[in-house]
């Protein structure tokens, strides 16, 4: 995916372009999990769309929930995608991270 070590780093432009493929990335995964949550929490817990997303919000952003869960399914649920957020949360720091970490890296290795 990335350039070898052999080859010259990326133009800036190209390395912009790689930042937002990894950034748009990041984004997907963010939403399709904020949906995953809000739909958990509403079908579990019975919640508005508003207080499900609030609740998976939270979750995702590391602050944990709002309304605690009342159902014993809803606090499984709430469990596990709570464990599913701090996932997310390390493979989007990954993703945006990555292309940052290996341009560096790259240009200690890099002989002109």
């Amino acid at each position: 995916m990335y350039e070898a070590k052999q080859h010259p780093p990326l133009p800036p432009e190209r390395f912009m372009r790689r930042m937002l493929q990894h950034a748009g990335a990041s984004a997907a995964l963010l939403l399709l999990s904020l949906l995953l949550g809000m739909a958990g929490y509403m079908y579990f817990e019975n919640l508005a769309w508003r207080d499900a997303f609030l609740n998976a919000a939270m979750l995702l952003g590391g602050m944990g929930p709002v309304d605690a869960p009342h159902s014993d399914a809803g606090k499984v649920f709430a469990g596990l995608y709570a464990l599913y957020a701090g996932l997310v949360f390390l493979i989007v720091a990954g993703l945006i991270v990555a292309p940052i970490a290996h341009r560096v890296l790259h240009k200690f290795h890099w002989d002109r």
